[in-house]
């Protein structure tokens, strides 16, 4: 065998690089349209909390582009995704079947609920929850009672499939679609990561009754902190927007709230730079399918990685770009990210898989999770700024 050429791979990342600034970070906000505008219109108005024209605004470009019914915009995902879970119905001591390659919002959301997350494999070809491996595991675990599926092993019910669009690349939505109709789950999608990414022409967040996106300093748009709630269900739209401004009855000025809810509301200095942010979206995505092939073509010789590239049914966004070593050379991983950080160039692993973290060790999970783990030794994650690629 012969030895990992550590050099080749650096040297790639540096020719494609060369527009950039160093350091050169993992993912940066890019602001160049409206965003002061629309930032001083709150400042100079005094709207800048939970009222303002700009959320309104900011929640009915997002359904225009997503193609939903109805948007609610929120304090940041894993509030979108505790909420999508309360309204798909899922009750404390539930369990909610979650990737176990995910960031730990995705099982937190879960726990928020009193419920239990238990672990499943992703699939090498999206990076996401492997829909097939999941039938079969059903087949073995699970019974339906009713309009229920239960955990033979438990005894708990499981109520929600919850996928996860790893990277802005989408899940192969639509066998998951059916297991879920087949074992009676409910489908909710975090779709975090995938502004911008479509399914079979069809933006992601489309499929589960209900879904959530992140606006993240990090992410392909940004509200600083923010997220949002999506869906086709008008009635479970106004559920959502209810539950996450405190479940405050409309009244001009009693306090009437008649469940518990949840101070999860977005901020109209935040909705302003998203609609600014949004604006400019179609450049953004422009600009990092533009790297990612940049990427692609300078890796194209070198044996060591592989890039990897959006799933044949898909239009990713790209938000990370991702390699994964050849398996041979999956003990040199640590090695490239010490010496790529160590020259100002931005890498990281994937995130620790859940099922590892001590705090869901006890969790029930696949009996086999050889995917993830595989994929979790193997990818490194590289910048992914759209203006890296010099289009911006």
């Amino acid at each position: 065998m012969r030895d990992f050429n550590q050099a080749a791979i650096i040297d790639a990342l540096k020719f494609v690089l060369s527009a950039g600034h160093k350091p050169v970070a993992l993912h940066e906000p890019h602001f160049s349209g409206n965003e002061w505008a629309y930032v001083k219109e709150c400042l100079d108005t005094g709207w800048v909390s939970s009222v303002g024209q700009f959320v309104d605004r900011f929640e009915q470009q997002l359904a225009d582009y997503t193609g939903v019914k109805r948007v609610v915009a929120v304090v940041n995902g894993t509030a979108a995704l505790h909420v999508c879970l309360k309204l798909a119905g899922v009750e404390e001591g539930d369990e909610v079947l979650v990737p176990t390659l995910t960031f730990v919002a995705t099982a937190n959301a879960v726990s928020y609920c009193g419920a239990v997350p238990h672990f499943v494999d992703s699939e090498q070809a999206t990076l996401g929850l492997d829909p097939y491996k999941l039938d079969q595991y059903l087949g073995e675990i699970a019974e339906i009672r009713g309009n229920d599926c239960l955990n033979k092993k438990t005894g708990r019910r499981i109520k929600v499939a919850l996928p996860m669009h790893t990277f802005g690349h989408p899940v192969d939505i639509d066998p998951l679609v059916e297991v879920c109709r087949r074992y009676k789950l409910e489908l909710v999608e975090d779709a975090a990561e995938s502004l911008g990414s479509y399914y079979k022409g069809k933006h992601t967040g489309n499929w589960g009754r209900i879904s959530a996106l992140s606006f993240n300093g990090n992410k392909v748009i940004t509200t600083g902190g923010g997220g949002a709630i999506l869906t086709n269900d008008e009635e479970l739209g106004r559920q959502a927007k209810h539950l996450s401004n405190t479940a405050k009855v409309p009244h001009k000025w009693s306090f009437i709230h008649d469940q518990i809810g949840f101070n999860y509301r977005m901020p109209n200095i935040n909705a302003a730079l998203g609609c600014a942010q949004l604006e400019q979206l179609p450049n953004f995505l422009k600009s990092k399918r533009a790297l990612a092939q940049n990427y692609r073509s300078a890796f194209a010789g070198i044996d060591e990685i592989n890039f990897f590239t959006e799933p044949e049914f898909s239009k990713s966004n790209y938000w990370l770009n991702s390699v994964l070593l050849n398996k041979r050379f999956a003990n040199q991983r640590d090695s490239l990210l010490d010496a790529t950080n160590s020259l100002g160039i931005m890498t990281r692993p994937v995130w620790t898989l859940m099922h590892k973290l001590e705090i869901y060790k006890s969790c029930p999970r696949m009996d086999s999770l050889s995917v993830s783990e595989d994929i979790e030794q193997r990818l490194i994650n590289i910048p992914s700024s759209p203006y890296l690629s010099g289009h911006l």
